[in-house]
């Protein structure tokens, strides 16, 4: 595997860690901004919506340079909105600071997975995704719980200094670590990677990854209340589960990016059916300790960790170029607001329980919209090269 793509890893570490600091440091932070917790919450929204409304129109300003260099400006922006999230002196700043790093954060993602498809051979570029998204499983697994440790220790502007820090260390390690590629020649101009939005099969294929994530983040963002109040674990307890939850989707990860590139489809409809099945189990068997914890782990081996085959089958459909890729994101960040939002109303109206039908109603619906694909069978071919690659594949490292 290309040095690049364990870069690329360590970049989306310290971006994940960034998004998830707010939701373990709420009562510090409401403290020393003077603000309500609810408000705080909002800081969290907030970089979800930057994600997916502004990642798209700051990848299509960087994406005519080379990927290297792009990855480095957006690194400087990144940088900067955690620079002033640990300055921040009022709610007001904290604000502008999580919509700028939430919009780095985005466009980052969509030029680092087009970097793994230019790079890499096309037939293993699933397991390139699967390799560089093990940044966003352990920041989920390690970044939200260190930053959170730090923050309870030395104060909450330390865990944003501390993200400040993995970003610099990330950003040496890009300029070092990633090969210098040139934009093909009359390849890459905004206009053919927007062109390919005009086909409808591209915005099914997306709405499929909204309806994966959003199935999932709809039971996740959850967990907490769930294991406490219907499951009966202790406070203390859940840490160390959710712990375990992120440990599995490290292995779900791996596994997926494994078969993500000659069984795509199969490989979404069979975790899609699984999840739901999961979802569904986690709703009816709650209230007892050891179903509900096998069910929460599966949900972590077939959710996000569909990620590497979502990927790969936007490319095959649309193209492998930073602006497809960014917009999958912002898709897939689409279905973390849906799922956690609506998580939210069914929570008010029908009990904890709902968040967890509400999961597996959207995986079934997942489910329809692989289905056509499913039934065709094509046969496997390989990601298109990214329009923006100035070297063939050849020439990276041999995976």
């Amino acid at each position: 595997m290309p040095r690049a793509v364990y870069v690329l890893a360590l970049g989306i570490f310290a971006m994940v860690t960034s998004e998830f600091v707010v939701a373990g440091l709420m009562p510090q932070m409401a403290d020393g901004l003077n603000a309500t917790i609810p408000q705080i919450g909002y800081l969290i929204t907030a970089f979800a919506v930057a994600m997916a409304a502004g990642g798209p129109f700051l990848t299509v300003a960087v994406m005519k340079l080379p990927p290297r260099t792009a990855l480095t400006a957006l690194f400087a922006i990144f940088l900067a909105g955690n620079v002033l999230a640990a300055t921040a002196s009022g709610y007001a700043t904290m604000m502008a600071a999580r919509i700028v790093t939430g919009i780095a954060s985005q466009a980052f993602f969509g030029v680092g997975i087009s970097l793994c498809a230019q790079i890499t051979r096309p037939e293993v570029r699933g397991r390139a995704i699967a390799v560089a998204m093990n940044g966003l499983m352990l920041g989920t697994l390690l970044g939200l719980p260190i930053s959170t440790l730090v923050g309870e220790h030395f104060g909450w502007r330390a865990a944003f200094w501390t993200i400040t820090l993995i970003t610099v260390i990330a950003a040496v390690a890009t300029l070092f670590g990633v090969p210098r590629i040139e934009r093909a020649q009359g390849g890459g101009s905004f206009r053919e990677e927007a062109g390919v939005f005009r086909k409808p099969r591209l915005w099914l294929v997306l709405s499929t990854s909204t309806l994966i994530i959003g199935a999932t983040f709809s039971a996740f963002s959850y967990f907490n209340p769930i294991l406490t109040d219907l499951a009966g674990f202790s406070a203390g307890t859940v840490p160390v589960l959710l712990i375990a939850y992120g440990a599995a989707t490290v292995v779900g990860n791996n596994v997926v990016g494994r078969f993500a590139d000659k069984h795509t489809v199969p490989v979404l409809a069979v975790g899609l059916v699984l999840n739901t099945v999961f979802l569904a189990g986690f709703a009816l068997l709650t209230d007892l300790p050891v179903p509900a914890i096998i069910c929460m782990m599966g949900i972590g081996l077939v959710g996000v960790t569909m990620n590497p085959a979502m990927a790969t089958r936007v490319q095959r459909t649309g193209n492998a170029g930073p602006l497809v890729n960014t917009v999958h994101s912002s898709f897939i960040t689409l279905g973390i607001i849906l799922g956690s939002s609506i998580g939210a109303v069914v929570i008010d109206v029908w009990g904890l329980r709902a968040p967890l039908w509400l999961g597996a109603i959207m995986a079934v619906a997942g489910l329809a919209t692989v289905l056509p694909d499913l039934a065709r069978r094509p046969a496997p071919e390989p990601a298109p090269a990214a329009p923006a690659a100035g070297a063939p594949a050849k020439q990276a490292e041999q995976v």
